[in-house]
């Protein structure tokens, strides 16, 4: 919005811009999130999901850009300091201490899941009020919805997996 745009919505700016810087804390600890967890993690199929997470990552760090944007165009100032991310993010940061692929994926998912109620939230303030942050926020959600589903069935293929294992060490 510019400055008339933003004289007249029907929104509170200052309000957003939290919510926005928040979500733009939240987008760079998901990056490195994603992107150390893929440099650490071990176990079975690690190298075809490894790819997969730094995808995951470029694609946070593209939302970031989103959010940098958009939070100039309201005349607001992005968070400056990666100090101030860990005190405006309410998604949590986790940091990796089991290695096992599947651990780090539970820690992801925990991430894209609150990053969808975080997105959830922009939209529905902003729907009818501020088009240009409600579309953006729609286009992050559904990459976040995209990225949950990843994560679930990557989980999936694991339980799966498993299960196949004691079937066939059962009949051993």
């Amino acid at each position: 919005m510019g400055k008339e745009a933003v004289k007249i919505s029907k929104l509170d700016v200052d309000k957003l811009l939290k919510e926005m810087n928040a979500a733009l804390a939240e987008e760079w600890l998901a990056y490195y999130q994603y992107w150390i967890g893929a440099r650490v993690m071990e176990g079975q199929m690690r190298s075809n999901i490894e790819p997969e997470l730094l995808k995951h990552a470029d694609e946070e760090l593209h939302h970031a850009e989103m959010l940098v944007e958009r939070i100039k165009q309201l005349d607001g100032v992005p968070l400056l300091s990666p100090k101030e991310w860990f005190t405006h993010a309410q998604c949590a940061y986790e940091t990796p201490t089991d290695f096992y692929i599947e651990r780090i994926l539970e820690q992801n998912l925990r991430g894209e899941r609150c990053a969808i109620e975080r997105y959830q939230h922009i939209a529905e303030y902003t729907i009818g009020k501020d088009y240009a942050t409600y579309r953006m926020a729609v286009e992050i959600l559904e990459d976040e919805i995209d990225h949950e589903d990843d994560i679930e069935s990557w989980m999936a293929d694991f339980r799966r997996m498993r299960e196949d294992f004691l079937q066939v060490k059962e009949r051993v």
